[in-house]
Formats: structure tokens, C-alpha cells, sequence
């Protein structure tokens, strides 16, 4: 029997989640390292060059960047896929998956939930509350315009379920743990697609091990993850000094 495959990121991040719905979906076991890439020693870095989570370790290779894993796991467990089989449908994915993990990431993870729970908790820092304010004000509504746009009235972006949805959901998970959610009112199709995706199991079955990350100090995550039956690895990389990283996952 194959080993799990071992994943080294945290369970807030969208990135890792975008993975970790992946690894769901297709029936695929693992192990996790739930370490923020802020508190990720030696190790870490030398399986992430660019200290970005997540990183996945299957067998003798190690990855890291989300799009090339979740590539990587169509590739070898293709069902069911992440990316539609005509090739504009494909295209379209592909572009809000990169809309997600850049546009989405500068708005909602970095300029807001990073503010709001990662500053004071890794870093001892006030956030920034003009900058959350602007970004309120000016950019979350230009996001949210221009997925409505996109999303369809039922059913997913490119039909079927997809990495599209999968990511854009994904970063969505962080607005509504920082209580910004698209008012579907106003922006309907977008919170209605929002709604559908993150009732999926494969979303639903992670939500624990999120509010049980927020509930503690990132010094406390692993014993609070393993009280509550997630696979936490045997070992870690995280160390208790915060260094920088990269933005993208």
C-alpha cells in the first residue's frame, strides 16, 4: 500500500486548502506539517526555496506552488479531474485559479486576514487598520464586481466542479474568517457559487481544524490539530522565530 502523501503548510492558508480539497477529492491520504511559512526553520527552506506553503513531499519528489501540485494530482489520480476537458473551459479555470491566487491573495489574505490574525499572532503586530479600510472600501467591492460577472446563476464556473472553484472558494474561506463575505444582494451569483462550493464536504471536513488553529498560538497548533484527529506529521519544521517569506503559495 502506498504511503500517504505529506504536506507541509497550514490549515488557514488558502493555498494549502486549495490542496488539501484536492487531496480530498480524490480519495488521496496524508500527512501535514501545519507550520505558518513566517515560522519555518532550516528545514523548511531547504524544501521551499522560496518559503512558500504549501509544499507536497510524494515519495522522492517534493513540490511546491499549489497550481503545480494540484497539476500534478490531476495527473496522477484523474478522477475527478480539477480542470475541464475542452480547452477554452480549461483556460477559463486555469485563469481564476490565477486570478484567485494573486488578485484574491493581495486583497483578502494579504491586505485583511493577514492584518486581522496573522500580524498579531506571529508577529506581535497591530494591524493596519487604514489599509483595511481602504481595501474595504476600494478593492473588495472591484473583486466581488468582477466575479459576479463570472459566476453563473447554478451549478460551478466551467460547468462542473474545477479548480476554479476550488480556489476562488478557497480564498473565500479567509474573508469570512476575517467576517467579509460578498452580500448576495448585491453580488448574488458570486455568494450563491461561494455558498455551494464551501457546503462541499471536502471544504466542510477542514472547517474543524481551521477554527481549532484560531482558537490558539501558533506554538499550541500541532497538540490542538491532534486532539482533534488531524493527520499531524510525526516530526515538524517550524521553529518558534518568525522570518520572512514570499507571498504566493
Amino acid at each position: 500500500m502506498k504511503p500517504p502523501v505529506h504536506i507541509v503548510g497550514n490549515y488557514v492558508s488558502p493555498y494549502v486548502r486549495k490542496v488539501l480539497v484536492a487531496l480530498d477529492l480524490k480519495g488521496v491520504a496524508y500527512t501535514i506539517d501545519p507550520i505558518i511559512p513566517f515560522l519555518g526553520g532550516d528545514g523548511f527552506s531547504a524544501l521551499s526555496p522560496l518559503r512558500r506553503i504549501p509544499v507536497l513531499v510524494d515519495g522522492d519528489l517534493t513540490l511546491t506552488d499549489s497550481t503545480v501540485i494540484c497539476e500534478y494530482l490531476d495527473e496522477v489520480h484523474p478522477t475527478p479531474p480539477l480542470l475541464p476537458r475542452a480547452p477554452a473551459l480549461r483556460a477559463r479555470a486555469r485563469w481564476l485559479e490565477e486570478f484567485a491566487d494573486t488578485r484574491m491573495a493581495e486583497v483578502f489574505l494579504w491586505r485583511i486576514f493577514a492584518q486581522l490574525v496573522v500580524r498579531p499572532a506571529v508577529f506581535g503586530q497591530a494591524p493596519d487598520t487604514a489599509l483595511i479600510e481602504r481595501t474595504m472600501r476600494d478593492e473588495v467591492p472591484q473583486v466581488f464586481d468582477y466575479l459576479e460577472g463570472q459566476a453563473p446563476a447554478d451549478g460551478f464556473f466551467c460547468g462542473e466542479l474545477s479548480i476554479a472553484d476550488i480556489a476562488v472558494a478557497s480564498f473565500l474561506r479567509n474573508a469570512a474568517l476575517a467576517k467579509v463575505k460578498p452580500d448576495p444582494e448585491r453580488w448574488p451569483r458570486l455568494a450563491g457559487l461561494v455558498e455551494r462550493t464551501l457546503a462541499l464536504p471536502s471544504f466542510v471536513r477542514l472547517k474543524e481544524f481551521e477554527r481549532a488553529l484560531l482558537k490558539v498560538p501558533p506554538a499550541e497548533h500541532r497538540q490542538a490539530l491532534a486532539a482533534i484527529g488531524a493527520p499531524i506529521s510525526a516530526e515538524t519544521l517550524g521553529t518558534d522565530t518568525p522570518r520572512a517569506g514570499f507571498a504566493r503559495g
